[in-house]
């Protein structure tokens, strides 16, 4: 793996040299220390909570000429000592492993319009359906064609298709879904109008699955335009989307709505107000129709709490949401800090095993961070976060309320360039 690495990096390094109007080689480190004591779940009685460490790892290649764009990201992701100190390989044990984040080619057709193929990451808006997840080790890449038409500085309009398979056989298999979908087609538009921004997104998400010894695919459809504003000292943003449609034979009709209002108190101090709702469905409702709405391929970490107790991988058609949230933060220099207190109640029915209905409030969760750039390539951050549980989110997530249900972690991030290369204009 050493061998053929350093193959590549010359190879490149010499190719690139000599045709490329840009060519950028960087890199990346980021060890994580994390306590986890009730993350994603309430820990049970008496139970001890997990400490670890785990590290990302990226080498970046990008090359730029004035028709083509050319960006690869190998990573690894592993735990500290998830393999013997004299493995013979990187990637046996636990951690992911070693892999291909990104690898994707870029061609300029006009000057307006562009096409991109591979293995990318999709990101609009806010993250909210399609994000980074950045905050993951692995983080989120796509297999996709996205064409893009920016006609002005303004304006961007894009369109994007996916197709998955798990191999290359010469018979029509069943997927097998690994990618969270068998394909998807999507538009998305975005617009800047002095001091307001619009986008619009349109998704439709296909699933394949098996009925009857037959494969099919249901399509949905999340449908929804996002509103920002900011004028001086003030921002806002709303969001609503619609999800209709089907999967997996079952019938889908969810919601959700989103805003955040931000102010700049002081120079150094800015604060902001939030509210999600996502739609739900109650406890004793036995249809097979799905009522609850699902964020899909967004940075879900970045919403709804930090301790990842809901939309991370749980909470799926589930009894939704209600998020108010706070927001106090503050920046000096290199330092920064948030404070950030969430007030969660379900807004569809809960009952427990009794079949008692249960009050809506879910708990209280406060996230803290703070960061420190120590160097132009080194940032240190370091946060905490406790869950104030009741009743209603035992009966959700089981595990014990009155637990010290908690998450610490210390993050360094390396991310030095290594080499930058510009042909001289003389």
């Amino acid at each position: 793996m050493k061998k053929l690495l350093y193959t590549i990096v010359f190879a490149i390094l010499f190719i690139t040299t000599s045709t490329a109007q840009q060519f950028d080689l960087s890199a990346e480190v980021r060890p994580r220390y994390e306590n986890k004591h009730g993350y994603k779940t309430l820990i049970s009685t008496g139970a001890d909570g997990s400490n670890f460490v785990s590290q990302r790892t990226r080498l970046n290649f990008g090359y730029e000429n004035n028709k083509l764009k050319l960006y690869i990201s190998m990573q690894n992701v592993s735990i500290w000592g998830d393999k013997s100190t004299l493995a013979a390989q990187n990637n046996t044990g636990v951690g992911i492993g070693t892999s291909l984040h990104e690898a994707w080619a870029a061609i300029k057709l006009t000057n307006d319009i562009s096409l991109k193929m591979g293995r990318q990451e999709i990101v609009y808006d806010d993250h909210r359906i399609f994000g980074s997840v950045g905050w993951a080790q692995q983080a989120r890449s796509h297999d996709a064609f996205v064409f893009t038409f920016l006609p002005n500085k303004n304006n961007q309009f894009d369109v994007g298709l996916a197709l998955n398979a798990d191999g290359q056989g010469g018979l029509d298999a069943l997927y097998s879904n690994i990618a969270g979908y068998k394909s998807f087609q999507y538009a998305w538009y975005h617009g800047k109008f002095d001091k307001f921004g619009l986008s619009f997104l349109f998704l439709n998400t296909g699933i394949e699955y098996d009925t009857s010894g037959k494969q099919k695919i249901d399509y949905m459809q999340t449908i929804g335009p996002r509103l920002t504003y900011k004028s001086g000292k003030l921002n806002a943003n709303a969001a609503v989307y619609f999800q209709t449609g089907k999967t997996i034979n079952k019938k889908v009709s969810s919601l959700y709505l989103g805003g955040n209002i931000g102010y700049k108190i002081a120079d150094k101090f800015s604060a902001r107000a939030g509210l999600e709702y996502l739609s739900g469905k109650d406890m004793d409702d036995n249809s097979t129709d799905i009522n609850s709405f699902a964020p899909l391929f967004g940075t879900n970490h970045k919403f709804n709490g930090w301790m990842d107790y809901f939309y991370v991988g749980n909470h799926g058609n589930s009894v939704g949401l209600t998020d108010i949230n706070f927001t106090l933060a503050y920046k000096k220099d290199k330092f920064s800090a948030k404070l950030i207190p969430h007030f969660f109640s379900a807004p569809s029915k809960v009952y427990n095993n009794v079949g008692t209905k249960m009050n809506a409030n879910l708990g209280t969760e406060i996230d803290f961070t703070v960061s420190y750039k120590i160097a132009k390539d080194i940032r240190l951050s370091t946060g905490y976060s406790k869950m104030f549980a009741t009743e209603t989110l035992e009966v959700l997530k089981n595990g014990d309320k009155d637990e010290n249900n908690s998450w610490g972690w210390i993050m360094f991030t390396f991310k030095p360039k290594l080499f930058s290369y510009t042909p001289s204009t003389k």
